[in-house]
């Protein structure tokens, strides 16, 4: 059974990253990927998705006013909230709240037990996690910097004309980088990246 979908983050990088690593997924449907609150509740009022995911941290209305008043009108919709911040106060009208950081297959198994299973998925941290920020340290300024044009959708051979280096070396760098942050594709590299800062 589809799993459908909608997105709510006002950094579009990130929102980005998400709709390319859960639309890997062929039983997940992205209804829609939008970037305010408001937005969203227009677009839910046209079409309902099973479980939103949204941010605590947004403008103008932000991630705790946008829940209330999508419960208003809509008691049984799932909600995950995936955010930066660790510290969870308790909120009733949510199923399950996640770091930004968590890998691409935990957020993929706290979305299907949410509708699927109709299962309450919390993580209680107070901050961020040590292997955290082991994962953004390993990093050394070349990858980053690779990472970033990556992200610009450079090819190997851009990179390396760019960086005034070979191909093989560009080559080196990027199968380091995904053995350090363990992904297995470039949107899975994106999305890990922003979850570490690295492309700001």
């Amino acid at each position: 059974m589809n799993i459908r979908i909608g997105l709510v983050d006002d950094h579009q990088m990130f929102l980005d990253g998400m709709v390319s690593v859960l639309s890997q997924k062929s039983n997940f449907e992205i209804v829609f990927a939008v970037n305010n609150a408001q937005l969203a509740l227009n677009k839910i009022a046209l079409d309902l998705p099973d479980i939103i995911i949204t941010d605590i941290s947004m403008p103008n209305m932000n991630g705790i006013e946008f829940i209330k008043a999508l419960k208003n009108k809509h008691v049984g919709i799932k909600i995950l909230v995936v955010s930066m911040f660790g510290n969870l106060q308790t909120y009733e009208d949510i199923d399950g709240y996640l770091l930004k950081e968590t890998e691409k297959d935990k957020l993929i198994t706290a979305i299907e037990d949410i509708v699927h299973r109709n299962q309450k998925v919390f993580w209680h941290i107070e901050k961020k996690t040590n292997s955290f920020e082991f994962n953004k340290n390993i990093l050394s300024p070349r990858e980053k910097e690779i990472i970033k044009l990556i992200a610009q959708e450079l090819t190997t051979e851009e990179i390396a004309n760019r960086l005034n280096s070979s191909k093989h070396t560009i080559e080196t760098h990027r199968k380091n980088i995904f053995v350090k942050l363990q992904i297995k594709s470039t949107a899975g590299l994106i999305l890990k990246a922003l979850q570490l800062g690295v492309l700001g």
